[in-house]
């Protein structure tokens, strides 16, 4: 029986998960490319994984270094870029292919410091990430706001598997000293493949290629709002009623602060300030409560409604309906037209915050 190594299958997982990430043109985008790039590695990563622990050729251990340096780096690469506001070329990133470069250096002149060193990149760049997500969903300004959620779930989930894999390495590096590490290869083998298969759905999650259903927390109390966050969110609550710019799919925080001329942080402030939610819950909220309009009053199609809406994803658009309405749209549908006041009226499950 041919032998196929588990970091193979997680390998060819990730390529399927790559090659339906480029059929729906992600490249295209800006703020995805990144996201294909750490997904690539990560698939790369895995193969040579299987190829070292699978069939023991340690000669493949240097280039393991070089991507494992570079995994770090595009993760960051990846979620920074979503928190830049407007299109930029990644060439701004290039002072994080410094730690690559450290690498192949070192694997040249000097291999005894090169696992602390990895070690110490894992561990900053998932401190950075961590630090990032301190602002909470609206720190991704470039996200899309139907999914920016699980966009920021994904930088968090990312954040801690970086710094847990600089944790598993130290704690390896103590057994092979006091035990000689009878089982370090097993252990770094199945904790690499678990930790590149997390990462490479969160990669794509965040890219918006995908989701997954999951409920908000509660937000704590937010600071009382002043003069300044009232006039910010009544002036963004008539965009929202005039111009009714929930509707464009592309919407992100950034694109809203443009808008009404200020920075996009001032923006996030001032809504979390008066309506105690982030930007893409409270422009979520106006989406749901189209669609809601819609399903009372008309007969159209879910899906058809949820597109008008200003969503993209069906998952997403579930679970945001989920949050805000307690139900799925066709229950709503139905429970809404057994009701005699329903037809014609304004769905009352939204109330100001």
């Amino acid at each position: 029986m041919i032998f196929v190594p588990l970091p193979f299958v997680v390998a060819l997982l990730l390529a399927i998960l790559l090659v339906r990430m480029l059929r729906q043109n992600d490249w295209a985008e800006q703020e995805k490319r990144p996201f294909l790039l750490v997904i690539a590695a990560y698939t790369l990563q895995s193969i040579l994984i299987g190829i070292r622990w699978g069939y023991d050729v340690i000669e493949i251990l240097p280039a393991q270094s070089v991507v494992a340096s570079l995994i770090a780096a595009l993760a960051w690469i990846s979620f920074r870029n979503l928190a830049t506001d407007g299109p930029a070329s990644l060439l701004r990133f290039w002072p994080h292919i410094l730690p690559s470069v450290s690498i192949v250096a070192l694997l040249v002149f000097w291999r005894d410091p090169i696992g602390p060193i990895l070690t110490v990149i894992f561990l900053a760049y998932g401190a950075a990430l961590l630090w990032l997500g301190r602002q909470g969903p609206d720190a991704l300004v470039s996200s899309r706001l139907d999914g920016a959620l699980l966009s920021y779930r994904s930088l968090l989930i990312t954040g801690v598997a970086l710094i847990a894999s600089a944790a598993a390495d130290i704690a390896i590096s103590l057994d092979l000293e006091q035990s000689g590490g009878l089982h370090a290869g097993a252990i770094v083998a199945l904790g690499n493949v678990i930790t590149l298969l997390i990462l490479g759905t969160a990669a794509s999650i965040a890219s918006g290629s995908q989701s997954i259903v999951t409920t908000a927390s509660e937000p704590p109390a937010p600071p009382v709002p002043n003069q300044e966050d009232d006039a910010i969110a009544g002036a963004l609550e008539n965009l929202m009623q005039s111009r009714q710019i929930y509707r464009d799919p592309d919407l992100n925080l950034g694109r809203i602060a443009r808008k009404m001329n200020l920075p996009a942080r001032r923006v996030s402030i001032a809504v979390n300030r008066v309506h105690g939610v982030s930007v893409s819950q409270y422009v979520n909220d106006y989406r749901i409560r189209a669609a809601c309009e819609t399903l009372v009053n008309t007969d159209d199609p879910v899906t058809r409604l949820m597109f008008d809406c200003g969503f993209i994803s069906k998952s997403n658009f579930n679970r945001e309906f989920l949050r805000v309405a307690g139900t799925n749209p066709s229950e709503f549908r139905r429970r809404s037209r057994h009701k005699p006041e329903a037809a014609g009226t304004r769905p009352t499950l939204f109330v100001s915050r």
